[in-house]
This record gives structure tokens, sequence and C-alpha cells, in this order.
């Protein structure tokens, strides 16, 4: 019995399917072919297979209602999309279904054999869920569901939007979708797109050839091009100038880039994660971030939590934290006292994990006898949200966060109380279950 991986070949043009045989053949893959969906549920039900490659339009449905039956019956299968040349729209719902990536007509025989070897690289199993991954730490259960859609997400290679605070941890996300991905061998470049001079963002994304403007003494490399394979990680994207989004816009869509000063495009392969803490959505309405790139960028978006809405976490975090103190500065470990904890759980941070950090990095130099006390924390503005209904001004940096967050502490306790049943909570807070609905969907609980 052959021991070659197998791919199933889905298209109703007998020219593509034998150029699909062909070239996946010379790869050294068996291969099986359906005319139309029917056939190709047949060959599924029969075989396993290794690799999906199914057109759009077939005879009786579309390629995205086996995209659909493959997430839900053969998960593990890759399965890449066939558009035609300028369909973004539908390549995009293709992969908010759960394709892997896509591909357009007529087909790059190149472009081909770089998805089914990465396809193949995630099917191989040198991807499947090992231990939990340290440096995202929480056990709360909107970690659990952040570690569970990064596991998914990793099995794409959709571009992603990464939304959260400043601090809450985007970029280390963006790793750890990167290192459980099949390209994981392959570079991750992140980028600030804050940090780079308006005059230098196409050098620094597209390289430049000699000569090509005062100061380009000798070729270089560009972003792009360095992240080829691999990914490339656009942190802080709604602040790239509107002329360079149209620039990113047509490499994204081309997967090709030219340097400044060159003649010829250059082909890349990139996945694309980004990452902002602004609301991408209302800088498009504004008119500060193009429509077209934001619907390019966010195929996908994950939601990165506060540490607000994850108190319970604090704990772990601050022993962890410590440790690493202790071990990196070569002194004794610090303990932290339960008084502390309290004073941590009653703050808002609005610096997220990285304020938190960095409290404890100070507070563990400062602290007396290895001991971590409440006064260490200089938060003196860290009172309990529980006593009584007044605030003192330094707690309030912002009063619809501060009102928000007092509403989301008391709607997470009454579904805590009630054991997750929304009815219930809602009658314990005196609500309808339609005002329910909406303010947990307003405060993003799920």
């Amino acid at each position: 019995m052959s021991t070659r991986q197998r791919a199933l070949i889905v298209d109703d043009e007998p020219d593509i399917r034998e150029l699909l045989e062909i070239t996946l053949g010379r790869m050294k893959l068996d291969t099986r072919s359906a005319r139309n969906v029917k056939e190709a549920k047949e060959w599924l039900a029969r075989e396993p297979f290794d690799l999906c490659l199914t057109d759009m339009r077939l005879p009786d449905g579309t390629g995205l209602e086996l995209v659909q039956h493959i997430q839900q019956r053969h998960a593990q299968v890759p399965v890449a999309m066939i558009t035609a040349y300028g369909s973004l729209d539908t390549a995009i719902n293709a992969l908010k279904a759960g394709a892997f990536d896509f591909l357009t007509k007529p087909v790059d025989l190149g472009r081909l054999r770089e998805l089914v070897a990465t396809a193949l690289r995630l099917r191989s199993g040198e991807h499947e869920e090992g231990p939990v991954d340290t440096r995202l730490l929480g056990d709360s259960p909107p970690m659990k569901a952040l570690r569970n859609q990064i596991q998914k997400l990793a099995r794409s290679q959709a571009p992603v939007y990464i939304s959260g605070e400043s601090g809450s941890g985007k970029e280390l996300v963006a790793r750890l979708i990167h290192e459980q991905g099949p390209r994981s061998e392959k570079p991750f470049v992140p980028v600030n797109c804050g940090a780079i001079p308006s005059e230098l963002m196409e050098s620094e994304f597209f390289g430049h050839k000699k000569g090509s403007f005062t100061g380009a003494i000798e070729d270089k490399q560009g972003l792009f091009q360095a992240a080829d394979g691999g990914t490339l990680f656009l942190d802080e994207v709604a602040d790239l100038p509107l002329a360079m989004q149209v620039k990113l816009l047509r490499a994204i869509q081309e997967k090709a880039v030219r340097a400044v000063g060159g003649q010829q495009e250059v082909v890349v392969d990139v996945r694309i994660l980004c990452a902002t803490h602004k609301d991408l959505a209302a800088e498009v309405a504004a008119g500060r971030f193009r429509q077209d790139l934001f619907y390019r960028l966010n195929v996908i978006e994950l939601r990165v939590p506060p540490l607000r809405e994850r108190r319970e976490d604090i704990p772990l975090l601050a022993e962890t934290m410590l440790r690493r103190l202790s071990e990196g500065s070569g002194l004794a470990a610090a303990t932290i006292t339960e008084d502390a904890l309290d004073k941590l759980k009653c703050y808002r941070f609005p610096g997220n994990v990285r304020e938190l950090e960095n409290m404890l990095e100070r507070a563990y130099t400062l602290c007396e006898n290895d001991q971590i006390q409440a006064i260490d924390l200089r938060l003196a503005d860290a009172t309990p949200a529980t006593e009584g209904s007044e605030a003192s001004l330094s707690q309030v940096d912002n009063l619809e966060d501060y009102l928000e967050e007092i509403e989301r502490r008391l709607i997470m306790q009454a579904l805590e109380e009630t054991r997750w049943n929304r009815t219930a909570a809602a009658q314990r807070l005196g609500l309808t279950f339609r005002s329910m609905r909406y303010r947990l969907k307003k405060l993003g609980i799920d």
C-alpha cells in the first residue's frame, strides 16, 4: 500500500484537473479527482487525505460548501480554494469559512508548489497540540479561549487582525500563531509601523537599490523579503500614512514587491498578522485608514483581553514574574502577601500585563526581607471597587471606561453566581434578557 501523501482535487474543468494532477504527482503526491461537490464528499468518506484543492464554482454547489463540510467532518485536512482572478471577496469568504489558503486562476505553478508544501508541513503532525506555552499565562476563561483560538488560527494562512489595549500581549500572540503553524521554521519579522519615518517607509518595507536616492550606498533587502516564507507582523498598523497604505495593499494582494529604484517585482510568500491598540474600524470611519486595506487585513479578528477582564490570573502572573526576576538577577526569590495581591486585583491596570511586570520589578527591588507588601506596590489609588459608591478622581482616567468596567464586573459576577445562565443573570441584575444580550455584546463578553 502506498505511503505517499494524498491530495483531493475538485474541479469541473478537465484541463485544470490534469494540470494539478501532473504538478502534484511531480511532488510525489497521490491524487484523486472529483468533478463536483457530491464526488468530493464521496472521496472524503472513502479515503483519508492530506490536502484538498477545490475550485469555487462547481456544477452542483460551491467550493465554499465543501470547505464548510471539511471543517465539520475532516477538520485536520487543509483545504485551499481556487478562485477566478480578482475575486478577492470570494477568497476572503473562503478564509473566514476555514480554508487554509487560496489560489487565483490562471494557477501560478510556483505559488501552487509553495502552498502545497506549507499545507503538508501542517498536516505532517509537526504542529500537533503540545504543552501550554508558558509565555501566555492564565487559567481564566478568556485566556483558555484565546489559546484555543491561537491554535486554530495557526492552521490557517488567513491574515489576522489582533486587537487589544497597549501592554496586553499582542506581539506575543502573533509569535505564538507563527510558532504553532507550518511557517515556524521560517522568519517571524515584527515591525512597529509607528516607529518608521514616513520618508523611509517604502524602503524599509520593500528594500531599495544602490543609488536610488541620496544615502542609498548599497542594495538593501526590505521587510517583506526578510519575512519570505514566514510571517510579517505589522504592529500599530493604524499609524501607517495613507500613501503607504495603498502600496501595502498592493503588495498583499499581488504577493509581490518592487524595491525602490528597482525595475522588476519580486514574488514573496508572506503571512500577514497585524495589530493596533486603536479601534481600526473607527479609524476607517474617520478617513484615516483605507477601508479596502482594513477589509484585506481584518479577515479574522482576534481580541486579546485586557488584564482587568481576567483578574483571577493575577496571582499566577505575579508568581511567575517574581520567579523570573529572581532567576535573572541571581538574587533570592521574593514572595507577595495576600494583602498585596488583593491590592493588585482591585487596580484597573491601564497598562495591562506590561504595567504589572514593571510594577513588580520596582516592588521586588524596594521590598524588605524578600516579601512584597501592599505598600511596596505604590498603589494608593487602588481602592477596592466594592467599597462604597464613591471613587477618587485618581482612579478615573476616563469616565466611560471606568463606568464600563464597573458594569462588566457586576455582569461577570452575576454570570458566575448563576453558572453562566444568562436569563438568570439578567433577572439577578433587574435587566430584560434583550438588554442583557446587548450589554454582553457591547462589553465583548462571550
